[in-house]
């Protein structure tokens, strides 16, 4: 089984595929959507490309960076359309989706929050046993959020749950 983690973004989202079994990265890279296309384009784009990742490697758990304030709104809109593209993607096929904030992941693999981007790329490399640090940095942040969900769950997960909430059968 797989961890797949995400570090969201509507033009590069980071992906990383680590194995559960061994803790070594299967696949990671950079997820991107053409900035001259139309929103709703684009994140249609994100969501068949994310599809594709999950049918590859069916992960027991997405791991996805915790939208936080940022300055810029614009930005911040296209990193929660597609964390939501993502989380609605993973959650459909019943897959549990779990999200860490900014420092959780930096607490968990470079040893504290204020962990800047060029020491979580070289945990990353050291933990994943790489040969040079994960590039773009886009990557190396998904590598550091699915490996802070095997830091936070020992590799446990909860069972999937139905992709289908059910009804009450009440009207409202």
């Amino acid at each position: 089984m797989f961890v797949l983690g995400i570090d969201p973004g509507l033009t590069r989202c980071g992906y990383c595929v680590i194995s559960v079994a061994d803790g070594r990265a299967r696949a990671m890279g950079v997820l991107t959507t053409d900035k001259d296309l139309a929103v709703p384009l684009r994140l249609a784009e994100l969501a068949a490309d994310v599809r594709g990742l999950l049918d590859e490697f069916p992960p027991q758990a997405v791991a996805v960076e915790r939208v936080l304030f940022q300055s810029n709104v614009r930005t911040a809109m296209g990193v929660g359309q597609a964390s939501g593209v993502v989380m609605a993607e993973a959650a459909s096929r019943g897959i549990e989706v779990v999200e860490y904030s900014p420092n959780q992941v930096k607490g968990a693999v470079a040893g504290h929050g204020n962990a800047d981007k060029v020491q979580v790329q070289t945990m990353v490399q050291v933990l994943l046993d790489l040969d040079a640090p994960p590039r773009p940095a886009d990557a190396a942040d998904a590598a550091a959020i699915a490996l802070t969900h095997l830091a936070m769950t020992g590799g446990r997960t909860r069972p999937a749950r139905s992709s289908r909430p059910r009804s009450t059968g009440v009207v409202a």
